[in-house]
């Protein structure tokens, strides 16, 4: 019984922290291009009109592909909070990245297709980091367990510095923030009209929406990770690692894809391969 009510509470905040925080995020977005912004529950209401507006869909497939990418998302939240594999979220995390590019995928939309492309290269990108990341923290720790990895005796951050530079750099592209946001945007500048969520409208765009903000929270639980020893540093290392998120968002031009690409795989995976080989000699050759 106490697992069934963990579930729902985690179920019911998670979106309620996302949307939030996605309210801060568009008001700090707004002051620092000098405009007095939207109210901090703007995502909420923008979130109720969607639900409340007719369902219209090109394809039927994709009422399926949103509902897998929010339900994808959701579980990933859980078995954190649940403490549980880590690399099995990771695998969760990108099934639901996929079912957004299969979503987007089912329609014939020129705009919606070269959307799900990006996402699939950027996929590419960051993927390998994320694993490497992973592959690190067992190296430490011993275990893919979250509740193993938390009874470490010491912060990760301290043997993983440069696994969390690079999984910082590989965070911009996940919550596809410029100079990354190739796919899909926020911001008015999106030449692909909205890239990957073209041909998504009313309650199955709510339902991608929903979904973003578990994905949100879960990236922001990803952070937490490196200083769950210390919950006042881990709280004041996720305002500012998502502060300069905002800050690089509003201060960056989009990058050509070819260049994410070059980039991830050369500068944040070259820091991610150097920080595995010195936990992998540390904690495995000595």
């Amino acid at each position: 019984m106490k697992e069934i009510w963990i579930t729902l509470a985690t179920v019911i905040v998670a979106p309620l922290v996302g949307g939030i925080i996605t309210g801060i995020d568009r008001k700090i977005t707004a002051r620092m291009q000098n405009r007095f912004g939207p109210p901090i529950l703007q995502p909420f209401y923008d979130l109720f009109k969607l639900f409340s507006k007719e369902t219209i869909v090109v394809s039927n497939t994709q009422i399926l592909y949103a509902f897998l990418f929010l339900v994808f998302n959701i579980v990933a939240v859980v078995m954190f909070v649940f403490k549980m594999d880590l690399l099995l979220i990771l695998f969760i995390l990108a099934f639901a990245t996929t079912a957004l590019i299969l979503g987007a995928m089912a329609t014939n939309s020129p705009y919606s297709r070269i959307g799900a492309h990006r996402e699939l290269i950027s996929v590419l990108a960051y993927e390998p980091v994320l694993i490497a990341m992973i592959v690190a923290i067992y190296f430490v720790t011993g275990s893919f367990n979250i509740e193993d990895i938390l009874k470490h005796n010491s912060l990760l951050i301290l043997d993983l510095p440069f696994i969390f530079v690079a999984f910082s750099y590989v965070l911009t592209i996940k919550l596809r923030k410029s100079p990354f946001d190739l796919s899909t945007s926020h911001h008015g500048h999106q030449e692909l009209v909205k890239g990957i969520t073209t041909e998504f409208s009313g309650p199955v765009l709510g339902l991608i929406e929903l979904g973003h903000w578990y994905e949100l929270v879960l990236l922001l639980l990803f952070v937490w990770l490196f200083f769950a020893k210390n919950i006042f540093v881990a709280i004041t290392a996720i305002l500012i690692c998502y502060f300069l998120e905002i800050v690089i968002d509003n201060i960056s031009a989009r990058l050509t894809w070819k260049i994410m690409l070059k980039l991830t795989w050369s500068v944040a995976f070259g820091f991610a391969l150097v920080n595995l080989i010195w936990v992998y000699i540390k904690y495995r050759l000595l």
